[in-house]
């Protein structure tokens, strides 16, 4: 099956050590043409992280995957960053405001990558559990941390946070809007399909590709992106959405919404929020 569109993925993780370019294949041969491809969490790498420097292991491994995606014939773009549950594991044997300069300066590092023309965007966010007030704090100041350089870049933030609703939109609406960066550039992964919601406050939604949602999502327009989340953890075979889904999802879509929505969303959406070119 090929696609007579684009069909890009916002947000997968390809692992080496699991599927890796198996599960690219099964994208490919579905009808996927793109990958946003974001860093997976330093532990699930085996990196414990002692210093900034211990996430450039994760960031090249990163790069490197992209290249071999490009190899077989599917576009793939990096993000790169510091998963936010990141702080849980580093206040294990730090202190928390060591944990938060040393995810900020990873943070920075990711944005070297962007600045070098390796990565498209940043990934940070905010923990998706409860936490103390004290680590949430630090945790709003190390996403901010990742607007400011979001802006500086002039490049996209994708963020990782709890399960949002409007208020919670708006807080990290407000927090992205004092720092400058253009907030179509702020990017909420694992989205809900609230996109008018996201249009008034400027942010851009990934939505989530659950049964029901990119339905409901076009019900509001077509200011979204579609992704799965794919993690490719060979403990967790299929999780969270498996690699088939967007495209699989896009084409039945196809037959009752014609093209004409998903040429915005899979092309012309990534394109400008990346700022990348999305051919087929």
């Amino acid at each position: 099956m090929s696609a007579k569109i684009p069909i890009t993925d916002n947000h997968m993780h390809i692992d080496p050590r699991a599927r890796g370019l198996e599960a690219v294949k099964d994208f490919q041969k579905s009808g996927g043409t793109h990958i946003i491809l974001v860093t997976k969490p330093s532990w699930s790498l085996g990196i414990a992280v002692k210093k900034p420097e211990d996430y450039l292991a994760v960031f090249d491994e990163t790069v490197e995957i992209a290249s071999k995606i490009r190899e077989i014939g599917v576009g793939a773009f990096p993000v790169l960053g510091v998963h936010p549950a990141e702080i849980s594991k580093l206040t294990e044997y730090m202190e928390l405001p060591e944990a938060t300069e040393t995810m900020k300066k990873g943070l920075e590092l990711a944005a070297g990558y962007v600045e070098r023309g390796l990565a498209v965007g940043i990934k940070s966010g905010r923990p998706h559990y409860p936490v103390s007030s004290e680590v949430w704090a630090a945790s709003n100041e190390i996403m901010e941390h990742a607007f400011f350089l979001g802006k500086e870049q002039d490049c996209a933030v994708q963020l990782h946070t709890e399960s949002v609703e409007e208020p919670e939109l708006q807080d990290i609406a407000e927090r992205a809007k004092k720092t400058g960066i253009k907030m179509y550039r702020v990017v909420k992964h694992y989205s809900p399909p609230l996109v008018k919601t996201c249009e008034e406050l400027g942010i851009f939604p990934g939505v989530i590709s659950v049964k029901g949602a990119i339905e409901q999502a076009l019900e509001e327009g077509t200011r979204f992106m579609m992704e799965t989340d794919y993690i490719d953890d060979p403990d967790r075979p299929g999780a969270v959405l498996g690699p088939k889904t967007v495209p699989k999802r896009t084409m039945k879509l196809i037959e009752t919404h014609g093209e004409e929505p998903f040429w915005v969303v899979h092309k012309e959406n990534p394109e400008k929020v990346y700022d990348i070119e999305i051919e087929l």
